[in-house]
This record gives C-alpha cells, structure tokens and sequence, in this order.
C-alpha cells in the first residue's frame, strides 16, 4: 500500500472525491460572473490534478486489497 495510515488515505479520498471537483465548479461559475481571469485553465488543471490523485489512490487501494488475498 503506498500509504501507511488509513487516516491519510481518507483524507486523500475525500479530497479528491468532494473538495478538488466543487472548488473546479465554484471556480468555473465564479469566474463566468465575476470575470476572473483563465476561466477554463483554472477548473481543467484542478480537474486534472484530480484524476491523476484518483489514479494513485486507487493504485494504492488495489495493492491493500491484493495483499489481503
């Protein structure tokens, strides 16, 4: 498993499955309203730093499950 604690992982998840994609969506309307600069750059370079978190944790999810066998 890459990470060691259970706590750091859930962290990890939470942030990639809640935080990361709504501050993508609040970024990308408040920008459209308030005419915040890189309206699409911003959301897409969270959104992609978002799967890339998802990848490795569930690379990490696989290899505990795969050691429990």
């Amino acid at each position: 498993m890459i990470f060691q604690d259970n706590k750091t992982y859930d962290v990890l998840k939470w942030i990639a499955l809640i935080l990361l994609p709504a501050v993508a969506v609040l970024y990308s309307s408040l920008a459209g309203i308030w005419n915040l600069p890189y309206v699409d750059a911003v959301p897409q370079t969270i959104m992609a730093v978002d799967t890339f978190l998802g990848v490795v944790l569930q690379i990490s999810s696989d290899k505990y499950a795969n050691s429990k066998l």
